[in-house]
């Protein structure tokens, strides 16, 4: 059994406002539409099985940079964008948090009955997985939410939550079908002895699929072993930090964005009028549609596109945000129709940064970027869980040119 990565988060409450609610459904629903457009459902499963991915896609949407409730919320914003057009882009979403994820038996056999998938297989997977984590896996997290995402193949992603009250921690689990040889069902029906607390018993004899696994693991070549290891820890502190940006890649965003030779690039590929700060989060969001698994690694770094609803690192620049998803709307529906030019030019914003990345060395300054956003939130509509943010005197032009590095 493999689970293709975890990721540990520090547990946040509240909920997510209905202005950024209605946002992340309608982004995600074009993000999700892009890859399937380039690269087909089964490539969005391969991506939702990434916990960096995933933590880089909640970034994006405007969610908290690193808390648990990413997690809740992107699931639940894909759900409502993905269902409703799952003939159209060969997915559904199943299940979620407390009560909804006891009905992913349910939704799974009536899509099913819809579509001929094998339901009962799906629905022996979906139990299964929550089982090995919440039951064989025991590392003090109790499992309260369970999203079941399937192709139009068959093929799905699991991505799963659990809780420890103790630590005020919570681990997200990510599965993904083709890495799944075989599961361990219930190896722990009676442990014999005094009791330790909490242990995983590998010496028992059900457990040999545990053992084998381990042991096909460390005849691997250590490099293997680091990319099946693909474990995310999120900090505490709520701030977004220096040492939590990869500088120089947002470096080449940033210069992607303002400077003047690249401005006028992007203005011919894109929509007239479209300023500097929107091709910021756009090529953001082109990373995210289609960047390489090593690009995910500083997940903090995808924040800098829309900001979080706690105001970390800047309010949601909610114009910025509603133009994001004009112009990602508007290349969808121009493929569709056989028309691919807008959706090739987003894709050209992530491979033009990567090229600034290679031939440049723009360090991006992290905490002069977040004081810009901050002095610029009220002309963007900047908006936090409190409300929206009050207007500035002194905020530069856009047009100047930004000492951020």
């Amino acid at each position: 059994m493999n689970r293709s990565g975890t990721a540990d988060l520090p547990l946040h409450y509240g909920t997510v406002p209905k202005w950024l609610s209605e946002r992340m459904t309608a982004l995600g629903r074009e993000i999700v539409s892009a890859i399937v457009e380039d690269y087909g459902p089964d490539e969005v499963l391969r991506r939702l099985s990434d916990p960096f991915w995933f933590q880089a896609l909640g970034c994006v949407l405007g969610m908290d940079w690193h808390s648990s409730g990413i997690t809740t919320s992107v699931t639940g914003a894909l759900k409502r964008a993905i269902n409703p057009l799952s003939s159209e882009l060969g997915l559904y979403v199943c299940g979620g948090r407390g009560k909804h994820s006891l009905r992913t038996p349910q939704e799974l056999m009536d899509h099913s009955g819809k579509t001929g998938l094998d339901g009962e297989s799906l629905v022996k997977a979906s139990k299964l997985s929550a089982k090995v984590d919440n039951t064989c896996i025991l590392d003090g997290f109790s499992l309260y939410l369970h999203t079941f995402i399937v192709s139009r193949d068959g093929n799905w992603a699991v991505v799963q939550q659990g809780m420890n009250q103790e630590t005020r921690m919570a681990r997200r689990y990510h599965w993904h079908s083709k890495n799944v040889r075989s599961f361990v069902d219930d190896p722990h029906t009676a442990v014999i002895g005094a009791n330790q607390g909490m242990i995983i018993n590998l010496s028992d004899s059900r457990a040999s699929d545990n053992r084998r696994g381990i042991t096909e693991f460390l005849l691997q070549h250590p490099d293997k072993q680091l990319q099946e290891l693909r474990h995310l820890t999120m900090p505490s502190p709520h701030q977004v930090r220096p040492e939590h940006v990869n500088s120089k890649r947002l470096g080449a965003v940033l210069t992607l964005a303002y400077e003047k030779q690249y401005r006028e690039f992007t203005d011919v590929l894109l929509l007239p009028g479209v300023g500097p700060r929107t091709i910021q989060s756009l090529s953001l969001v082109s990373e995210v549609i289609h960047g390489a698994p090593g690009r995910f690694d500083d997940p903090a770094r995808f924040a800098f596109a829309h900001g979080g609803k706690d105001g970390a690192p800047f309010p949601v620049p909610l114009k910025i945000y509603d133009e994001s998803i004009s112009v990602l709307r508007n290349a969808v529906n121009r493929a569709r129709l056989g028309n691919s030019d807008k959706l090739r030019a987003i894709q050209a914003l992530g491979k033009l940064t990567q090229a600034i990345e290679r031939r440049h060395e723009p360090f991006a300054d992290v905490k002069k970027v977040i004081r810009h956003e901050w002095k610029n939130s009220a002309k963007y509509g900047g908006m936090t869980i409190k409300g929206p943010v009050a207007e500035k005197k002194d905020i530069k032009n856009e047009g100047e040119q930004l000492s951020l590095f």
